[in-house]
């Protein structure tokens, strides 16, 4: 019985352990499904479903449990009368044992154990001994059908000395098949169920079986009711430790591959569940915090923590907190922690849930990300892996340049100390980048105080109207100058002269392995960069290529310009408005 006693402890132990796993699974996937839903995500309906299956099965087996601890303390005050048939808790065994026990005690040439199966009423197992042959073959059950039929119904033993002159059985077909001689048959009862029945006989002798053989098996089957009891609760017992087993398994698998990190209290303050992912952000021994007090195993979050874990639990409500905290054993470090009560079926207050995450990589990477945008165009940035997989080189396709010069900053430049010369210059940069980014192109570079802007890249594709964005990117920026004059004294406001061509040109990644910029060559920029240096102040000059792009969308005046360097006139055109 000690191996009963054990394996029942341990299964009341591991449904304990597993109902609150149960619990925190639910009530954790239940807050990420919210949370995803927000977001306009969901976990698979699927998951929560089994999930909550899994958490009624463990509550179905505590019952069951229950009730079978009672029925099992009862046969305890009986079990220790059949020493040796109660001395294993396999069920084979006990049958076994058995059958030797009733040779033993009723003389008989052949016995038969048959056990029913307690839902269906069949027979379920057949356990046989034939001292003539050994243990019979499978599904040879020679043995009198009639009586055996009879002690099942009536739930009464049979002792029959001859059975040939008992005028009950003597002209049945197994009696006369088998020539039957001395029977004894008794009902195997535990607790007003029939279970089975034992069944022995002698082929030769007659007047074998009397008063006291029929005494000692009924006795005997009152033992053996137990034994037989007994082993089928452990074989109960077994299926069902596997059955918790499995799902405790489960729920432990799907507590290590949330990747946040969670720990569970009691009303108490005391740590139920640590997973392994707390233990690795916190440094805390997940198995060690187990039944400790929360505020007395993890490190000092922030000040005023405490407060907010008593207040969840109280007040029922959840909390989301944001903290820089410093580890012991890894320094600065960012968590995000969502704190919120545990509810019990009759939604009283169990304890508190607190997931974790490690945002510090997060917030690393955001820190790197802001410095990087600074120096690279969003676009740039956005789609990094994808240039870099362009490798050194590019390709050639139709983009639209703008190149924007601010007028007469050098002479400019020489009456203004450093300091106030960079303020002015970035408001003009930023005024001009902004208006080009404004309409999806980047910044390709910065040279001096004149800015080169790319549409129709790899980075920022944009089929047929990528001249009409960079005309209108150049309006935009004339008019933002000028309002930004309006707030800019008299002797700093400049002007911008921007030419813009539509063109072929070799548009990717130049330099070296380990230092590459995104960039176009070829003949449309340097045109465009021409354009650019006929241009007034205030002025846009648009190429006869952009023209023709977006004659239909523009107000613009043709003109013939010399380009620097060259005496030839080229038809070029004023910019004046969008339509």
């Amino acid at each position: 019985m000690t191996l009963i006693t054990q394996q029942i402890d341990n299964l009341t132990t591991e449904i304990m352990r597993l109902n609150y796993m149960a619990q925190d699974v639910s009530h954790m996937l239940q807050e990420q499904s919210n949370l995803l839903r927000i977001r306009n995500m969901s976990l698979p309906t699927p998951l929560l479903e089994e999930t909550q299956g899994f958490s009624e099965a463990v509550k179905i087996l505590s019952e069951q449990l229950a009730s079978e601890q009672v029925e099992l303390a009862q046969l305890r005050a009986l079990a220790h009368t059949g020493g040796l048939i109660n001395s294993s808790l396999d069920l084979d065994t006990v049958l076994r044992r058995a059958m030797d026990t009733v040779i033993g005690l009723t003389g008989a040439v052949h016995g038969y154990i048959m056990l029913l199966d307690q839902n269906t009423g069949e027979t379920e197992s057949v356990i046989s001994v034939n001292l003539e042959q050994g243990t019979a073959e499978e599904g040879e059950i020679m043995i009198s059908r009639t009586i055996v039929d009879e002690v099942m119904r009536t739930r009464q033993p049979i002792v029959t000395t001859d059975v040939q002159d008992d005028e009950r059985f003597q002209l049945t077909e197994s009696v006369l098949k088998y020539d039957l001689r001395s029977i004894l048959c008794v009902p195997i009862i535990y607790r007003d169920q029939l279970s089975g029945v034992v069944y022995a006989d002698n082929r030769i002798r007659e007047g074998l079986f009397g008063e006291s053989e029929l005494n000692l098996l009924v006795a005997f089957a009152n033992q053996a009711a137990i034994a037989i009891q007994n082993a089928r609760l452990f074989e109960r017992v077994k299926a069902r430790l596997a059955e918790v087993t499995a799902i405790r398994q489960f729920l432990d698998s799907i507590f290590a591959s949330i990747a946040s990190a969670v720990i569970t209290t009691d009303v108490n303050g005391n740590i139920r569940t640590c997973s392994p992912v707390a233990e690795q952000i916190l440094g805390v021994s997940a198995v060690e915090c187990i039944s400790q007090p929360v505020m007395e195993v993890l490190p000092s979050l922030y000040e005023g923590f405490e407060n907010v874990l008593i207040e969840v639990q109280q007040q029922g409500h959840q909390e989301i907190i944001e903290v820089n905290t410093v580890l012991a054993h890894r320094g600065p470090t960012s968590l995000s922690l969502k704190l919120s009560p545990l509810r019990g079926e009759q939604n009283e207050t169990l304890g508190v849930a607190i997931v974790l995450d490690d945002l510090t990589a997060i917030k690393e990477r955001d820190e790197t990300l802001n410095v990087i945008r600074t120096y690279l165009p969003p676009a740039m940035v956005r789609n990094i892996q994808s240039i870099d997989s362009l490798g050194l080189g590019g390709e050639e396709r139709e983009i639209t340049v703008i190149f924007a010069d601010v007028r007469g900053f050098t002479t400019f430049s020489e009456r203004l100390p450093p300091e106030e010369l960079m303020e002015v210059i970035n408001q003009y940069l930023s005024t001009g980048s902004a208006a080009i980014q404004l309409l999806e192109g980047i910044i390709d570079k910065y040279m001096g105080d004149a800015i080169v802007g790319l549409y129709n890249t790899q980075l920022n594709p944009q089929n047929d109207d990528h001249a009409l964005r960079a005309v209108r990117a150049a309006i935009a920026l004339v008019n933002d100058v000028q309002a930004l004059h309006e707030v800019m004294p008299a002797e700093q406001r400049l002007f911008y002269g921007i030419g813009i061509h539509t063109g072929t040109a070799i548009v990717g990644n130049v330099g070296s392995p380990s230092r590459k910029e995104f960039t176009a060559l070829g003949y449309a920029v340097t045109f465009a960069k021409k354009l650019q240096e006929i241009a007034q102040p205030g002025e846009i000059i648009i190429s006869e290529e952009t023209y023709q792009a977006v004659k239909d969308r523009v107000v613009a005046q043709p003109t013939e310009r010399r380009l620097r360097g060259d005496n030839t006139p080229v038809m070029v055109y004023q910019l004046t408005d969008i339509r």
